[in-house]
């Protein structure tokens, strides 16, 4: 009888798109406050804290306690879910069970449990018995985890692997740091060598060496001349000294 009901039930929800899978939202990366529906005193609980404890401390975990089983729960999970959404900053809502009958696991079959899952603003995700138990609300959540342990998983990433990847992620951005920088510096130095080359003090240095070599080999001229010059006269000189009337007499 009860597994007729839950077709039924099913059925009813699957045709009025409470299950299509357009409207299933993603889960955020980096969850900062993560919701939980469920019983404060159920050993889920300590699962999905002693999980994000390990993988994800940094998130911050706000209870809404629900009954998890019998008459009273249905209402008080509808309750727990719309109090999580009216708060601002919710990024996630768990809805978690440990394993059960399924009669103890009948409260998530619930058609209004059903609707405050699919008519919440934040995305949730069911993890409601173990991995062989189905209920119309892992149907109608965004993501459905097998245990209350996964769901845990499920919602945060791992930060010992974040820590690994940013450590990677570090080093590679530093190789690329000093590569681009080994690039500007060799463009660097390539246009200082232009710029050196076609500068005016590298014009005015190379028109001063001109200019010396100019000087050095003028001043070799100008000595070679008063040399040859000096030499002229004193051969003048000694044809006149043999000419003259003193040397006749």
């Amino acid at each position: 009888q009860l597994y007729q009901e839950f077709e039924r039930l099913k059925a009813r929800l699957q045709a009025q798109g409470l299950f299509a899978t357009d409207r299933k939202r993603p889960l955020p990366a980096f969850p900062q406050r993560i919701g939980v529906v469920t019983s404060a005193s159920g050993a889920a609980l300590q699962d999905v804290l002693n999980v994000l404890s390990r993988r994800y401390p940094v998130a911050e975990v706000v209870l809404a306690p629900a009954s998890v089983q019998g008459a009273e729960s249905p209402p008080q999970v509808v309750q727990a879910i719309q109090a999580l959404n009216s708060l601002p900053d919710i990024d996630v809502i768990i809805v978690a069970r440990g394993g059960g009958s399924p009669e103890e696991l009948w409260a998530f079959n619930d058609e209004a449990v059903a609707h405050a899952i699919f008519n919440s603003k934040v995305p949730v995700v069911s993890g409601i018995g173990h991995e062989i138990d189905y209920t119309i609300a892992d149907f109608v959540a965004d993501v459905r985890a097998p245990t209350p342990s996964a769901a845990a998983e499920i919602c945060t990433p791992d930060l010992q692997e974040l820590k690994a990847a940013i450590g990677v992620s570090q080093r590679r951005l530093g190789q690329l740091m000093e590569q681009r920088l080994e690039s500007l510096r060799q463009r660097l130095q390539h246009q200082q060598r232009i710029l050196k080359l076609h500068s005016p003090r590298s014009y005015v240095d190379t028109q001063k060496q001109r200019v010396d070599w100019l000087t050095q080999r003028a001043t070799m001229t100008i000595a070679q001349r008063i040399e040859q010059e000096r030499n002229r006269v004193q051969s003048l000189l000694g044809r006149l000294a043999a000419l003259s009337p003193q040397a006749t007499l």
